[in-house]
């Protein structure tokens, strides 16, 4: 089904559905009200019709970051240059530089020099465009789905507007769906329609790329069907990047989910991660993590169910993993929750850095030598089996820090035992056996 061949240009024909359906104002931008809206940060600048600063435009894929750009360079009567940063280098960078002085010189006016992935240069490579935006040279937008704060240097940041754009709803994907359908003769099930919009996890490049290759393989005068795209389809590929922010926003969101005992909104976590590519051993370090963290004494079997969750899938590995992993999250996820072993620890660190580094109490010292015991290493010693419960009246932190307490238990699972136990030995010291 030659669906797309109504543009009068050869060149637009054969361009892919995407760049077709591109919009040319902001006006037709689906989505990210907040910086093309009335009144919004975007529209203002370019009303004003001046020369536009530099931006980086931050958002996943298919969220319209180089059509904005185009936008703003027709929008402010700019040349327009784009490179990638995945294919291009330092020699096509110098080689845009020099175009760009030549236009200006002859034109009065900067170039718009749109970066793909600015990211992906190095740090040198992104000081190369300071001066030139600084003497005016080119307006620099950089386009990157990852975080600009770690992924673009300080320097050239300072001098860049950055708008962040969101992923699409499926709603507004099904926006762009059906403006294809209004110009183009393709009947399609609505379920397909559907399944479509949501399947593009907010990216419309990637649905009009699916809805293309679905059309294209539908035999001419038939419709297009759910089960032809989900053939199309094959498989949704997951927003997440092992080394990248979002890897650490998802880990971010799974160990939330089990800090605040929601096991379903962990386990999906777990399965966003999994079926991403995460090494499951990372996820099963995690867990051993968090048993300790945020479970704590409060139910200290969940430290076990943690490690016996990791030996299981380095053992078993992956796809069966899973089960090792899924059930040490809903087991951690739905346990009692404390933080006080961790709290007592970073108490006492607090207490090592700033309190002086007393020694060791004599008490407290083995005499194995009888030079030692003439020292008086270990006088005075109470041997805690000699007492009932085995509990003494003796102190066993330095003399500057008498009667400190790090450990707070709390009200919560079986620390609530240990609670008590050590509120009993409060009144049991001091009472030797007979």
């Amino acid at each position: 089904m030659d669906l797309f061949s109504k543009s009068p240009e050869e060149l637009a024909k054969t361009a892919p559905l995407a760049d077709r359906m591109r919009p040319r104002t902001l006006d037709e931008i689906v989505g990210q009200e907040d910086i093309v809206g009335p009144g919004k940060p975007l529209r203002r600048l370019l009303d004003k019709k001046g020369t536009p600063p530099s931006m980086i435009f931050w958002g996943p894929p298919g969220s319209g970051k180089t059509t904005l750009a185009r936008i703003v360079a027709s929008a402010s009567s700019l040349p327009f240059v784009q490179f990638s940063a995945v294919t291009s280098g330092v020699k096509e960078v110098r080689e845009a530089i020099e175009q760009a002085r030549i236009r200006r010189r002859e034109g009065g006016r900067p170039t718009l020099l749109f970066v793909d992935e600015i990211h992906r240069f190095n740090r040198a490579q992104q000081d190369a465009f300071l001066p030139h935006v600084e003497e005016g040279t080119i307006v620099l937008v950089g386009a990157t789905t990852e975080n600009p704060s770690f992924e673009v240097n300080g320097a050239l940041l300072s001098r860049c507007r950055v708008f962040v754009l969101r992923a699409l709803t499926p709603a507004e994907v099904r926006t762009v769906l059906d403006r294809v359908l209004a110009r183009e003769p393709l009947a399609i099930e609505p379920e397909a329609l559907a399944w479509i919009a949501d399947m593009a996890n907010g990216d419309a490049r990637q649905a009009l790329n699916l809805l293309e290759i679905a059309g294209t393989s539908t035999p001419a005068g038939e419709i297009v069907r759910l089960e032809t795209v989900k053939d199309a389809a094959q498989k949704r590929i997951a927003l997440y990047d092992r080394d990248r922010e979002e890897h650490y926003n998802t880990v971010s969101a799974f160990i939330k989910s089990m800090r605040g005992s929601d096991p379903d909104a962990a386990v999906y976590w777990l399965a966003r991660m999994l079926e991403a590519g995460e090494d499951p051993l990372f996820i099963a370090r995690r867990l051993v993590i968090f048993a300790s963290e945020d479970v704590g004494n409060a139910d200290p079997r969940g430290l076990a169910v943690a490690v016996a969750a990791m030996q299981a899938a380095d053992f078993v590995g992956m796809p069966e993993a899973f089960y090792a992993l899924s059930q040490a999250t809903t087991y951690l996820a739905t346990a009692p929750k404390s933080n006080a072993a961790g709290m007592a620890y970073v108490a006492a660190k607090q207490d090592v850095e700033k309190a002086p580094n007393e020694p060791v109490p004599l008490h407290l010292r083995n005499a194995p030598t009888s030079f030692m015991k003439g020292l008086g290493y270990g006088k005075g010693y109470q041997y805690a089996h000699d007492y009932e419960g085995a509990v003494v009246d003796q102190e066993h932190l330095p003399e500057g820090l008498r009667g400190r307490r790090y450990y707070q238990p709390k009200e919560a699972g079986y620390e609530a035992q240990i609670r008590k136990m050590m509120q009993e030995r409060e009144r049991k010291r001091s009472r030797p056996t007979s």
